[in-house]
C-alpha cells in the first residue's frame, strides 16, 4: 500500500527540473561506476588504502547478495512495468527487489558512517540522490529503495566489522595514531 501510495505522490511531484536532473543522478549510480572510481582511487593513496579496500569489498557482497542471490529470489517486477507508464531512461531488464543503485549507494555511505567520518554528509547526500531517482524514474517502488538501504547498511556493517574495524586498529597500534 505505501509503495502505491509513494508512486502516486511521486507521479503528482513531477516536473521539468525533476525530469532532467534524476536521470543524472541515476546514471552516476548505474553499475555502482562512480562508488567504483571512489574505491579505487583510495587505494592509490598509503593512509586510504584500508578505506578503497572496504568500499570495494562492500560493493562486491551487494553484487552477491542482492543481484546474484535476492533479486532472482523475490522476482518483482519493476513499477514502469506493472503499472505501464512510460520513463525518461532505458527501462532496466532485471527485477526491481532490491534496488542495486540503492544498495551500492548505501554500501560505501555505510563505510563512510562507520569509519570515514570527514565526508559522510556528502557521500549520504548523494547516496540519497541516487536512491530518490530510482523510484521519481519509475523504475523502484519505495519498498525496493528501503530494502537496498537496509541491504547496503548491512553489508558495510559487515566489511566494517569483520575487515576495517581490525585494520584500523592494526594501523593504530603500528603507527601509533
Amino acid at each position: 500500500m505505501i509503495d502505491t501510495m509513494v508512486l502516486e505522490f511521486i507521479r503528482q511531484i513531477q516536473n521539468p527540473f525533476f525530469d532532467f536532473i534524476m536521470p543524472i543522478f541515476t546514471i552516476l549510480g548505474d553499475k555502482g561506476f562512480i562508488w567504483i572510481i571512489l574505491g579505487v582511487s583510495l587505494l592509490f593513496f598509503r593512509k586510504s588504502r584500508i578505506y578503497g579496500v572496504a568500499v570495494l569489498l562492500s560493493l562486491l557482497l551487494t553484487v552477491i547478495l542482492g543481484e546474484v542471490i535476492i533479486k532472482p529470489l523475490v522476482h518483482r517486477a519493476r513499477p514502469f512495468i506493472t503499472h505501464g507508464f512510460e520513463i525518461l531512461i532505458n527501462g532496466p531488464t532485471s527485477y526491481s527487489f532490491p534496488s542495486g543503485h540503492t544498495a551500492s549507494s548505501f554500501a560505501v555511505f555505510g563505510i563512510f558512517l562507520f569509519a570515514i567520518k570527514k565526508y559522510r554528509l556528502t557521500c549520504f547526500v548523494l547516496a540519497f540522490l541516487i536512491a530518490f531517482s530510482r523510484i521519481y524514474l519509475g523504475v523502484h517502488y519505495f519498498s525496493d529503495v528501503v530494502a537496498g538501504v537496509v541491504l547496503g547498511l548491512l553489508d558495510a556493517y559487515i566489511i566494517y566489522r569483520f575487515y576495517l574495524k581490525n585494520k584500523i586498529d592494526e594501523r593504530r597500534h603500528f603507527y601509533g595514531e
